[in-house]
């Protein structure tokens, strides 16, 4: 379960303002990439929380609503599908990340970033933690905010194209959605670019 040494640990080092940053949908075939920054105050108690992968729906929903009653503060940013398709993956989640952490109403001073990776062009000191959804409350309430952010955006996609079952995978590459694709050719919330095996080669 998710602790606060990590963020114990910062502020030992002179840190006082320290944010959790994670991601949630770098790997769907459709829609954003969304990241958040949470900043919760080391010691606050939230019931349950854990890495969003290892929660229900229904649990990550509650969890959102008590995370941002209980934060500091908190912020969500997108990395659109043009980014995406313009920059790269990778690169499109770090602009959300580094939007994040900007939109945060409180300053931090320092952030906790879930991977291996340090977002290009960040714009305070960082650390990143393998698997730091698991181990940093911080990370962990960021994962929940940002999984819950993105999926709250499927019910609109589903809408406006009910032919690609968006509420069912949210953009994932599953079996229904692949053949979806292969049926009915991309819509715009399609990444071209992660497309490639799936359509037929011109």
């Amino acid at each position: 379960m998710p602790d606060y040494a990590y963020e114990e640990a910062a502020v030992l080092r002179g840190f006082h303002a320290i944010c959790g940053v994670d991601e949630a949908g770098r790997g769907p075939l459709a829609g954003p990439v969304c990241a958040a920054a949470v900043l919760l105050k080391p010691g606050t108690e939230i019931e349950g929380l854990n890495d969003s992968k290892k929660l229900s729906e229904k649990k990550r929903e509650r969890l959102f609503d008590v995370i941002c009653e209980k934060a500091v503060a908190y912020a969500v940013a997108f990395g659109t599908v043009e980014e995406i398709e313009t920059v790269n993956i990778l690169e499109a989640t770090f602009l959300a990340m580094n939007r994040a952490i900007e939109g945060l109403a409180v300053r931090p001073d320092f952030a906790l970033i879930d991977g291996n990776r340090v977002p290009r062009g960040i714009l305070v000191p960082c650390e990143t933690i393998i698997k730091g959804d698991a181990l940093s409350m911080s990370v962990a309430a960021a994962s929940v905010l940002a999984k819950v952010s993105r999926d709250r955006l499927m019910p609109e996609y589903d809408a406006q194209y009910p032919q690609y079952g968006f509420m069912k995978h949210k953009g994932y590459g599953t079996k229904d959605h692949m053949e979806a694709i292969r049926r009915y050719g991309p819509c715009e919330i399609h990444r071209l670019s992660f497309l490639k095996n799936i359509l037929p080669h011109e």
